[in-house]
């Protein structure tokens, strides 16, 4: 290996971390709040449905936000927008210490969401435009690791500290560690800037590739292409699928198996360790195998198996961890492909934009999901969360299929 290729990858490699500690941070932020319901209901005399709904608002805030700050990171950059983003989500977790009615919780997750909005547009935008292409599957790949490790963080780290103090103390400790991430960033800014520019000459360039007779494309000219839709409809799916599980399962856990539900939060952190190394190994198949579709529809087929089988009722209580272990290894696997497939799919030179209304699938997904599940809790039916995930899934199956149609067809 040359020296200037070992620089690159060097260089690669400290521009991954610092995003990845960004995306890991944020997933953590996913469930700061999920694991604090079952204290929040005691505290407050909230029922399962309104604390769901605290997620859906995060989430339908985010999904707003993220749509929003893809436009931002194309016109002032990715950098200012990253710490915006850091930044508020340390005030939402201290918004959370300090609330003594729904009211409050709501602001909280109001800030929250307008924090977890800008990662995606920022995150992909400086991964596309930063790392060499050789290195991408990888980076996807790690990126992702990161957010599997927040989530698996998140459950046991606030449930430990509200064990030892109370649920106010955790909020606080959550808002102190975001802090600390914010500060590291700061110190390493340098690294974190990228060329507005470049991106929309690329972009243009690239347009103009393929249409050279045509007018460049308008800013949101993008917005008519079939395949930037399907791309938010595989999102979609995908997040309701998840986060329906991390909102609910120990609950459900519990109504069905009767699991205690600290022992609950327990195995979605090691759902999400699994994921993590799921996504480890997702990589290295992305990288060799290079059909997408195929191992998207293994992982989810096996995950959906795994989500009938808990909805039974009938699984040996020693046999349910190993059933969300492999649930995260397939949610692992299966994401660097998609994340490949998702950039095939979106036009050439994708920019903040593009990222920022396909991913925010994610999070409308990720917002409805809480709500309807929240309301199957509580009418008493905890069977049919694994069974609506099961459904989710495989419709994730039928559109990433179609996306890859898509796909074959643009390469020919």
């Amino acid at each position: 290996m040359t020296d200037a290729l070992k620089l690159r990858r060097a260089s690669d490699v400290r521009v991954v971390g610092l995003i990845s500690l960004a995306h890991g941070s944020s997933h953590f932020f996913h469930l700061i709040l999920p694991p604090m319901f079952p204290w929040l209901k005691v505290e407050f005399g909230f029922n399962y449905a309104e604390l769901g709904l605290l997620m859906t608002i995060f989430f339908v805030v985010s999904c707003i936000v993220q749509a929003a700050s893809g436009f931002l990171v194309d016109r002032i950059g990715a950098r200012p927008v990253l710490f915006v983003g850091v930044g508020l989500l340390a005030l939402a977790a201290l918004t959370y210490s300090q609330s003594n009615s729904y009211a409050m919780l709501v602001l909280g997750a109001i800030i929250a969401g307008c924090g977890n909005g800008v990662f995606h547009p920022v995150d992909y935008t400086l991964i596309n435009h930063k790392i060499s292409p050789p290195n991408l599957p990888y980076a996807y790949s790690i990126h992702g690791v990161t957010g599997y490790i927040g989530w698996a963080a998140a459950p046991a780290f606030m449930v430990a500290i509200t064990t030892i103090a109370d649920w106010r103390v955790a909020f606080l400790s959550a808002a102190v560690l975001e802090a600390l991430i914010l500060a590291i960033l700061w110190f390493n800014r340098a690294r974190l800037v990228d060329d507005v520019q470049a991106r929309r000459d690329e972009s243009e360039a690239s347009h103009l590739a393929s249409n050279p007779s045509g007018a460049p494309m308008s800013t949101f000219g993008f917005l008519k292409l079939p395949v930037v839709w399907l791309c938010w409809v595989f999102f979609f799916f995908s997040m309701a699928a998840t986060t329906g599980l991390q909102s609910f399962s120990p609950t459900a856990l519990f109504q069905i198996y009767d699991i205690a539900v600290s022992s609950g939060n327990y195995y979605l952190t090691l759902m999400s360790l699994g994921g993590a190394g799921g996504m480890l190994f997702g990589g290295y198949l992305a990288t060799k195998l290079k059909v997408p579709e195929r191992i998207i529809t293994f992982c989810f087929a096996i995950n959906i198996a795994m989500g009938l089988l808990l909805a039974t009722g009938t699984v040996p209580i020693e046999w349910i961890v190993m059933a969300f272990i492999v649930i995260g290894l397939g949610l692992g696997i299966a994401a660097p492909s998609r994340d490949l497939m998702i950039r095939s799919a979106t036009p050439s030179g994708s920019s903040g934009r593009v990222y920022g209304i396909v991913y925010s699938g994610i999070d409308l997904g990720a917002a409805l999901s809480p709500l309807i599940f929240g309301i199957f809790l509580d009418v008493g039916l905890p069977k049919l969360l694994f069974v609506g995930v099961a459904l989710l899934q495989l419709m994730i199956i039928l559109t990433g299929f179609k996306v890859a149609n898509i796909t074959s067809a643009k390469a020919a």
